[in-house]
Formats: structure tokens, C-alpha cells, sequence
């Protein structure tokens, strides 16, 4: 078994580039006219799903702490930037040299206490650094908002935008101050939710037979809804932030226990001869709450 090389060790150099260059080798063929008929009509814009969905993937084998799986899907990420900048070598825009040279200045440029005489003894030192040769490279944005991908997940997006105000100064003085928005902007969608101001006083609770949601006919209210739901999302986002959680992350994590817990119902469903359209809804809240306790034993 060969020993772990030591931190910060970069790869042998005939190895990678061998590696890197047969990969590249690879999709160049795929998108000949002799390659894959598939390959050769994809686009930039026809590519980005594909781009989106693996990246996506990737963090999926993160959270398994699977490295088989994390390996995969790194060079899945891997073979959507070979493809883009092939596909944009192919439209005479730039090519894979190109995308490799421009990352590696810009790491040494953002890294002057590594590369250069610069001093950095702490990460809030580092970050001052990051932001000052960023803001030098971005000199032609107008807005402190500049730079946010348009297509960043709503709640990451939320939170890039509440980051980026709060650095020039756009931010509430103390964190507790948000729990107070928060019950503003509930109490605001209450308002909208029920406009007659009757809320009901309603425990959460399994033991009632089901009550039929209400359609909202009424395209304005509608819209309301929509826009005090938008502002409770962003003040969560905000309260993630100042308490340095990623919200995106949360939601991801929260998404993955709600499912684990769900098909933990159908499992034990399964084991009494049910699926889950014949469980009451009673049965399936006593596996949920025996999920839960698993967890914590």
C-alpha cells in the first residue's frame, strides 16, 4: 500500500498531464465528424442541465462520505468542463489551454501572502486579500450585486445577495434583530393568508380527518402570497448567513432526512403487508416518530 503523500503534494507531472491531455483527446474525438452524433450537436447553452445536474451530483456523493462515489462524480464535473471548452474551442471562442491559464493566474493573483510578499496570518486576513484583487479584476461592475450567477438556486442566491450588501455596510447592526423580522414577515403572510384576520388555533396534529385546501382564485392575492412567502425565505436565508450556516446546505440536509424518514414509513408498511395509499395517516406518523427515534439512539 503506497504511504499518503503530505498536504498540498500536486500530482506527478507526467502522470497528470498524460491523463489530462488523453481526457481532452477523448472529447475532441467524440465531437468530430467521425465521433458521436449526440456530442457533436451540443451547444454551450444545450450542455448547461447536464453541467448543473452533475454538479449537483457531486455534492450528493459529498454528503455519503463515499469516495468511490465522490471520485466518479469529480470526473463526471471533470468531463463537463473538458466538453464546454471544447464545444467553445469548436465555436472559435477560447479553448481548454486557454480556461486552465486564466484559472491558474487568477489563484496566484488572489493569493499575494503565498505567492507574493504579501502578509496573511489568519483566514479573515485572506479573505481582506480575495476581495481586494477581486474587486480590482471586477473594476468595470456598477453594483456592489454585480457577479451573482443568474442561475444560482433561489435560496443561495438570497444569500449571496444579503452577503454582498452586508460588506458594504448594508446590514442589520445585530443578528438577534432578524429574529424580529422574521416575525414580521409571518405575521405579514398571515395577514395575506388570512385576510379576514379568523386564524385558526389548530395544534399540529394527525388525529383529524383531512381538511381540503381552498384555491386562491383571486390572481392578486395570489401574487401577494407568493411575494410574503418570497420574504419569509429571504430572512431565513439572512439568519443562515449571520449565523455562517449555508442555507442551500440546510434545505439539502433537511430534504434528505424528511426522505430518509419517509422511506423508512414505507419499509415498515411493507413489513405489515401495506403500501402507502392503505395506511391511515395515524400509521404512517408512528413510523415517521420511530424513524426520529433511531436517529437518535
Amino acid at each position: 500500500m503506497s504511504s499518503i503523500p503530505p498536504p498540498g503534494t500536486p500530482p506527478s507531472e507526467k502522470e497528470a498531464g498524460e491523463a489530462f491531455v488523453e481526457l481532452c483527446q477523448v472529447i475532441a474525438k467524440l465531437r468530430s465528424p467521425e465521433g458521436c452524433p449526440w456530442d457533436r450537436v451540443q451547444t454551450l447553452s444545450s450542455i448547461k442541465p447536464y453541467t448543473l445536474e452533475e454538479t449537483y451530483e457531486l455534492l450528493e456523493a459529498i454528503d455519503s462520505d463515499d469516495n468511490e462515489a465522490i471520485q466518479e462524480e469529480l470526473g463526471d464535473v471533470l468531463l463537463q468542463v473538458v466538453l464546454d471548452a471544447q464545444i467553445a474551442a469548436d465555436e472559435g471562442r477560447f479553448g481548454i489551454v486557454e480556461v486552465v491559464k486564466a484559472i491558474t493566474e487568477k489563484m496566484i493573483h488572489r493569493h499575494p501572502h503565498v505567492f507574493d510578499d504579501a502578509q496573511a496570518e489568519t483566514a479573515e486576513d485572506v479573505r481582506a486579500h480575495w476581495e481586494r484583487q477581486k474587486a480590482q479584476e471586477k473594476s468595470r461592475r456598477t453594483s456592489a450585486l454585480d457577479g451573482i450567477p443568474v442561475d444560482l438556486p433561489a435560496l443561495a442566491k438570497a444569500a449571496r445577495i444579503q452577503k454582498k450588501a452586508a460588506r458594504v455596510g448594508y446590514d442589520f447592526p445585530h443578528r438577534a434583530m432578524l429574529l424580529d423580522k422574521l416575525r414580521e414577515e409571518v405575521d405579514e403572510l398571515i395577514d395575506e393568508l388570512y385576510p379576514d384576520g379568523d386564524v385558526p388555533d389548530i395544534p399540529a396534529a394527525v388525529d383529524m380527518e383531512p381538511v381540503p385546501d381552498e384555491p386562491v382564485e383571486d390572481a392578486e392575492r395570489r401574487d401577494r402570497i407568493e411575494g410574503e412567502i418570497g420574504d419569509v425565505l429571504f430572512v431565513i436565508a439572512n439568519l443562515a448567513r449571520r449565523w455562517d450556516i449555508n442555507p442551500e446546505e440546510a434545505l439539502r440536509r433537511s430534504n434528505r432526512k424528511f426522505s430518509g424518514r419517509f422511506q423508512h414509513i414505507e419499509k415498515g408498511l411493507a413489513e405489515q403487508g401495506k403500501t402507502i395509499r392503505e395506511a391511515t395517516l395515524s400509521e404512517m406518523e408512528a413510523l415517521y416518530q420511530h424513524a426520529k427515534q433511531l436517529e437518535k439512539s
